[in-house]
C-alpha cells in the first residue's frame, strides 16, 4: 500500500467514524419521566424503520403515559408499556412486522444490557406497544441470522445441524425471529436498575413477576 492510499484509508475511516458519530448525535430521543426516576433511550430508525416508528407514534400519542412497567425479572429484563396502574390492558394499533433480523443486519445492537426490544407473543409478527429493557446481556434473544443459499448449505442450531435447507424453512421458523433491538438507554441505567430489583410477586392478571410496588410511566416525552 503506498503513503498515498494509506493517507486515503486513514480519511475514509476518520469520515465513517465521524458519520456514526453523527448518526447517534441525530439519533431520536425519549425520556421516561417514572417512579423510580429518569432515563433516556435513543432509537434507530435507520436500523428498524417500521419498528421506531410505531414506537415514537406511541410515544407522541401518549399512549405509555399512566402505564407501569408489568413484569420485571431481575437479571433478565424489564416489561412496560401495555397496562395502567389497574392493570387494564390499553388498546393499541395493528401490529408491527418483526425487524430483528434486517436490523442484526444493517449493524443494530443485540439483546445485551441496556438495549431495548419490542415485547411479543409467539407469533414474530405480533409486537404493538409493549417493550423491554435487557438488565444483562440475553444472546438467547437474538435474531438468527441465515446463511446465504437456497438451499442454505449448512446451518447450526443449538449443536444441531442442517444441510441443504429450503431457504424459506429456516425463515419462517419462529424459534429463529429473536426480538427486534431498535435502541438502548443513554442515560438513568441506575434507575433500570433500580427498578430490576424491585420486590415482585402476584399483580392483576399475573401470577408473578409484578412490582409489589408499581413502577409507573408517568410520561415519555420525544426530547430530540
Amino acid at each position: 500500500m503506498t503513503r498515498f492510499t494509506r493517507r486515503a484509508a486513514a480519511l475514509a475511516l476518520c469520515v465513517a467514524l465521524a458519520a456514526g458519530g453523527a448518526f447517534a448525535a441525530d439519533a431520536p430521543q425519549v425520556r421516561f419521566s417514572t417512579s423510580a426516576g429518569e432515563f433516556v433511550v435513543e432509537v434507530y430508525p435507520d436500523k428498524a424503520p417500521k419498528t421506531v416508528e410505531n414506537f415514537l407514534r406511541y410515544v407522541k400519542d401518549k399512549h405509555y403515559d399512566g402505564t407501569i412497567f408489568h413484569r420485571v425479572i431481575d437479571n433478565f429484563m424489564v416489561q412496560g408499556g401495555g397496562y395502567d396502574k389497574r392493570y387494564a390492558q390499553k388498546p393499541t394499533r395493528p401490529p408491527v412486522p418483526h425487524e430483528g433480523r434486517e436490523a442484526l443486519a444493517k449493524g443494530g445492537p443485540k439483546n445485551v444490557r441496556g438495549t431495548l426490544a419490542m415485547a411479543r407473543t409467539s407469533d414474530p409478527n405480533s409486537a404493538s406497544a409493549q417493550f423491554f429493557i435487557n438488565v444483562k446481556d440475553n444472546a438467547f434473544l437474538d435474531p438468527i441470522l441465515i446463511p446465504p443459499g437456497d438451499p442454505v448449505p449448512r446451518f447450526e442450531y443449538q449443536g444441531r445441524v442442517y444441510l441443504n435447507e429450503p431457504r424459506a424453512t429456516l425463515e419462517k421458523a419462529p424459534q429463529l425471529y429473536g426480538y427486534t433491538v431498535f435502541g438502548k438507554v443513554v442515560s438513568g441505567m441506575d434507575v433500570i436498575d433500580r427498578i430490576k430489583a424491585t420486590p415482585t410477586g402476584p399483580g392483576g392478571p399475573f401470577p408473578s413477576d409484578v412490582p409489589t410496588t408499581p413502577v409507573v410511566i408517568e410520561s415519555a416525552t420525544l426530547v430530540k
